[in-house]
């Protein structure tokens, strides 16, 4: 195992020993293999440099107490990578390949993943882009499919202490766009808003990125900055907004699956106007790089109005419970009854 201080790592790159690689040339893929070679050699002309061909998935690999080592639902990543593909004329990545690239990965770079208890883990990063000589508007006639991994800490340094958001009146997708398939140029949108946030915040008040709103009315939460947002009523309801523009976080379904079928609650996926988070007990964001961030506050530019949903400064009971019941089953400490879990061999 490397010599990191696991207990602190944050969200960065850290160049690992191994990743993977794969060329689509002719109508297939080749075999893929692993390299040492963290730069990649592309055509100037390539899509994904001039018109943004190009996708990518986010998963982690988990060290369970008895050393051996998890990945959480991989063929869900496959599942969505081949979602985008569709939408952006690229050849699907087959699952069977998408998933043996991870673990390739990760058995090849598991000095990097951190002792179990210590909470750090292995973030892998599968990209998909379209490259080859290319100048016209069009699909192009080669891409590469590469999978990378860097040992991370928590995504937000605070952990499960609850942060503050504040609404942004820029879109994150228009509707029937792209924002349902994750496509690197849905986050390089967001890099305005994100920094306008931050710039907003006080000494009293940080907030920690933007809540986009629907682009056709703005009045219901979308998304919060690059992370899915639910809610939990006051009646004890999961809630999780409903759109054709948000990105499908498997995240926020294995939540609203252990709300519903080990929590007991109900579960829905539904409209969450804006003006009406005065239902909730507690919200959170969630995905796979920050898993659970409760809200404390969010600040409603546009109506002048502001929410606090965590009084205290401490996350929920509840936001705690599936906090709990989803890290447990990613390393093994919760009963894997769903096959959720990939086992490293």
């Amino acid at each position: 195992m490397k010599d990191l201080d696991w207990n602190n790592l944050g969200f960065s790159y850290i160049k690992t020993d191994y990743r993977f690689i794969a060329h689509w040339k002719d109508g297939k893929w080749d075999e893929g293999k692993l390299t040492t070679d963290n730069m990649l050699h592309i055509h100037e002309g390539s899509t994904e440099i001039h018109y943004g061909q190009q996708c990518f998935e986010g998963l982690k690999a988990y060290r369970c107490k008895d050393g051996s080592i998890n990945l959480f639902r991989p063929d869900q990543n496959a599942k969505r990578m081949q979602h985008t593909s569709d939408r952006l004329l690229m050849p699907r990545v087959p699952t069977e390949l998408f998933i043996r690239a991870c673990k390739e990965v990760v058995k090849a770079n598991q000095e990097w993943l951190g002792p179990y208890g210590s909470g750090a883990t292995l973030y892998l990063r599968p990209f998909l882009f379209g490259t080859g000589e290319n100048i016209g508007v069009k699909t192009a006639p080669e891409f590469i499919f590469s999978v990378f991994c860097c040992p991370v800490g928590a995504y937000f340094k605070g952990g499960l202490a609850p942060s503050n958001f504040i609404t942004t009146d820029y879109d994150r997708a228009a509707p029937m766009g792209t924002g349902g398939v994750k496509v690197g140029g849905n986050y390089a949108a967001s890099l305005l808003p994100h920094e306008l946030a931050a710039e907003a915040s006080t000494p009293e008040r940080k907030f920690a990125d933007a809540i986009y709103l629907d682009p056709k009315t703005h009045t219901k939460i979308e998304e919060v900055g690059a992370a899915n947002f639910f809610g939990i009523t006051k009646d004890n309801k999961f809630i999780t907004p409903a759109s054709e523009s948000i990105l499908p976080s498997i995240t926020k379904y294995s939540l609203l699956y252990i709300a519903k079928e080990r929590l007991g609650m109900e579960a829905i996926e539904g409209d969450v106007y804006i003006d009406q988070l005065n239902q909730f007990a507690e919200a959170g964001a969630c995905g796979t790089a920050a898993v659970i961030s409760p809200i404390e506050r969010i600040d409603d530019l546009e109506n002048g109005k502001s929410y606090v949903i965590s009084k205290d400064g401490k996350p929920g009971p509840v936001c705690e419970k599936l906090y709990n019941k989803l890290r447990g089953i990613q390393y093994g400490d919760e009963p894997d009854t769903h096959g959720w879990v990939t086992i490293v061999e």
